[in-house]
């Protein structure tokens, strides 16, 4: 009987943790990360407020598991972008289906660079590996960019390949700058992509 109780404990605790994932994806699409309220959720989800620090560890990891939804669904849409082309026209098709992703899930997509763990909290490994997993996208592209040239130098470079298109798609998207036409965005998007995909090239052989 003892075993069957835990059981079913054990089974209703997922549930609602489910229920509240699903309810706190479908609040920040809607309405950013800034609408998420903790009472709000409970209420919608038909539980107590204590109830959510029972199913997560604290509000932080309920976020944390919404952005690694969102990171789902970017892998797949990169996924989807990928052509069997040269390194640089792949690179330019990632980024545009990055844009995309960006323009058509605007809220979530924010969310994923809004929320920010207390200082000195390192981020789980589970969510590490999720966002990771992005930038290995960019390594085949790169290593036909870069051939011969160390895995660690293609990761960092990666990074710094993906700091400087979200920069653009961030600050297109804001129009903080300057107005920024959806076409045009995408254009400066590729040619900012080609013009880095050219300046590798042409570093490949000084690069250690």
């Amino acid at each position: 009987m003892s075993d069957t109780r835990t059981e079913a404990g054990t089974e209703r605790r997922a549930q609602l943790r489910d229920r509240l994932i699903d309810i706190a994806e479908h609040t920040i699409a809607a309405h950013g990360l800034a609408g998420l309220k903790a009472r709000d959720l409970a209420t919608a989800a038909g539980c107590a407020l204590g109830a959510i620090y029972t199913a997560f560890d604290d509000l932080d990891e309920l976020i944390l598991r919404v952005n690694a939804r969102t990171l789902a669904r970017l892998e797949r849409a990169l996924d989807a972008a990928l052509i069997d082309a040269d390194a640089t026209q792949a690179l330019e098709a990632l980024a545009r289906a990055y844009l995309n992703f960006a323009r058509t899930e605007e809220p979530s997509w924010r969310a994923l660079f809004e929320h920010r763990l207390p200082r000195g909290t390192p981020v789980p490994q589970w969510y590490a590996d999720a966002r990771n997993r992005l930038f290995n996208r960019l390594d085949a592209p790169l290593a036909s960019l870069l051939p011969g040239k160390d895995e660690m130098i293609r990761a960092a470079l990666a990074r710094t390949l993906f700091s400087a298109v979200h920069g653009v798609v961030a600050l297109g998207l804001e129009e903080k700058i300057a107005d920024t036409p959806p076409a045009l965005l995408a254009a400066q998007l590729e040619t900012l992509v080609r013009l880095l995909a050219a300046g590798l090239m042409m570093e490949s052989t000084r690069l250690p």
